[in-house]
């Protein structure tokens, strides 16, 4: 079988509902961690609270635009 014949047989969307459904959950674990920490921190220090809310805001946008990215690129694979 040549390679062109192989990729028109196989599909991958399973493959791009499995890579959507990871970033999700990555980002899911991530934003947890993030909130985690950001509240163990805050306890030890609450008059850096501002502070420490701002920062973690900033990573939790980074984390959903990663997970973003990777569900428009899954679904792009279709």
């Amino acid at each position: 079988m040549s390679l062109a014949l192989l990729q028109e047989t196989v599909s991958y969307v399973p493959f791009a509902a499995i890579g959507a459904g990871l970033a999700a959950i990555g980002a899911g674990i991530g934003i947890g961690k993030i909130g985690a920490a950001a509240m163990e921190a805050m306890a030890r220090q609450p008059e850096m609270q501002g502070k420490l809310q701002s920062s973690a805001i900033v990573l939790l946008a980074f984390v959903e635009a990663v997970a973003l990215f990777a569900v428009v690129v899954s679904l792009i694979a279709k």
